[in-house]
Order: C-alpha cells, then sequence, then structure tokens
C-alpha cells in the first residue's frame, strides 16, 4: 500500500477540470455535426502548438502558426470532403520537421497521431455513431481512472520508470480490468457484441502507450506538463495523450475489420 498523504494533492482540480471537459464533450458529442468539428479542430490544434511549443520553447510565433495550419488542414479535410488528408496533413509534421527544434523527429511522428486522432474522432462520431464515441471515451477515462486510484492506493513495482515513474503495474492492469468491464457492459447492453471485452483492454493499453509517448517527449526536451491550460491535468497534450493512443489504434482497425460496436 502507498502511504503517502500527498499523493491525493492534485485529486480536486483533477476532478472539478475532468467534470467541465466531460459537461462540453457531451454537449458537442450530442450536437455533432461541425459543433463537434469545431471541438476536435480546437482540440487538435491546442495540442500540435503545445508539441511545437515543448520542443522550441524560444519560437512561440512559430508554434501558434504550425497550430493555426493544423486548424486549416483538420477543416479543410472534413468540411469539404474532396479534399483529402493525405494532401493536407503531411505540412504539420512537415513543419514541425524543418523548423529549429529540439527532438524533432518525435514531434513530427506524434503530431502525425494527433492529426488522426482528430480526424478519426470525428469520424467516428460522424459514421459509428454515439455509442461509439461512447465506448471509445469510456474506455480511456476508466482506465485512467481506475490507473490512476489503483497506482496510488496499491503502489508496487513502475511500468516503465525510466519514462514514466509515477505509472505503476497495479494501475496499468486495473485500467485493463475496467476497460473489459466496460466492453461488456456496453455489450450486454445491446450496443455491441462480447468481442468488445477483448478488444477494450487492448484500446485501453494503446491509450497508455499514448500517454507514455508524451511522457517520454516531456523528460527528452525537460518539461513537467504540456502546458497549463487544464488545472490540475497539465495541457490539452496531457490529457487526451491517451485517447489520441487509442484512436490511432482504433482507426488502424476500421481498415481491416469492422468495430463491434454500434448503434
Amino acid at each position: 500500500m502507498n502511504g503517502n498523504p500527498d499523493r491525493w494533492v492534485d485529486l480536486r482540480p483533477r476532478v472539478l477540470s475532468a467534470a467541465v471537459m466531460v459537461a462540453i464533450g457531451a454537449v458537442e458529442i450530442w450536437l455533432g455535426g461541425w459543433w463537434f468539428l469545431i471541438l476536435m479542430t480546437l482540440m487538435t490544434a491546442a495540442m500540435i502548438w503545445e508539441l511545437a511549443r515543448l520542443t522550441a520553447p524560444t519560437q512561440p510565433q512559430m508554434a501558434l502558426m504550425i497550430a493555426a495550419l493544423a486548424a486549416v488542414c483538420l477543416i479543410a479535410d472534413e468540411g469539404w470532403p474532396s479534399v483529402s488528408a493525405w494532401l493536407v496533413f503531411p505540412a504539420v509534421p512537415l513543419a514541425l520537421w524543418f523548423t529549429p527544434r529540439a527532438q524533432r523527429g518525435a514531434a513530427a511522428v506524434i503530431s502525425v497521431a494527433v492529426l488522426v486522432a482528430g480526424h478519426g474522432l470525428f469520424v467516428l462520431r460522424d459514421e459509428q455513431g454515439t455509442a461509439a464515441m461512447l465506448w471509445l471515451l469510456g474506455v480511456v477515462i476508466v482506465s485512467d481512472v481506475m490507473g490512476y486510484f489503483a497506482g496510488r492506493i496499491l503502489g508496487g513495482p513502475k511500468f516503465w520508470p525510466a519514462i514514466s515513474p509515477k505509472k505503476t503495474w497495479s494501475g496499468t492492469i486495473a485500467g485493463w480490468l475496467g476497460a473489459a468491464v466496460l466492453g461488456f457492459g456496453f455489450a450486454v447492453s445491446g450496443y455491441g457484441s462480447l468481442w468488445l471485452v477483448a478488444l477494450s483492454p487492448v484500446v485501453a493499453f494503446a491509450g497508455q502507450l499514448g500517454d507514455i509517448a508524451e511522457s517520454w517527449l516531456k523528460r527528452r526536451v525537460g518539461a513537467k506538463d504540456s502546458s497549463n491550460l487544464i488545472p490540475g491535468h497539465g495541457g490539452v497534450l496531457d490529457r487526451f495523450d491517451a485517447l489520441t493512443g487509442a484512436m490511432v489504434l482504433v482507426m488502424v482497425l476500421t481498415r481491416f475489420v469492422e468495430l463491434p460496436i454500434g448503434g
């Protein structure tokens, strides 16, 4: 057991910020269409801004320009179906690669994941429906919450201490179990097949790897958070890195198989 009383110090601001984000997200998911696209565009642009700022902190104007470019690319791809993501999305990683910055290769790769996730979330809501969207968000949230509490209560060996010193095996496994239970809940409620029980922990693990990838980058550039935009959570990239990893995996899977969820 972890007896350190400071382990809960960030719980209150995390809960309050999470409540606000859940409320905004719920309204936008329900509205769909251009309203949801605006939210995805703002979220994607904010994450790209933080990524550019992390790797080149002395170039704030450049970070804003690359974030604006990301917003234009996402709106162009989703708002005008004749414009393919393959044509516009490479502009962002190329901008990160060819401007002076630390870890430019990692920044370019992560930017691709962020753009794919922003695109994928809009497509998932638009084509697969609200149930699929809620399942994905639920997997990420449940695995994060279960990991947070299990890691702080149970403690134990670290999952990858060199990169993410706070993550434990107990929290990681608790996240998988929570995701499996959530998948079972969706299946028995008639919103998917029992394959969700097996798929949900895999998607949760992809989310955990997204979190670890961002932690690795922050350690490489010597930053604690991607920004201070969200109280208790750090930046937008800090909060949605797991959702990015999970969404990228879902996008890859949908190229080969049909998701076992709908309705």
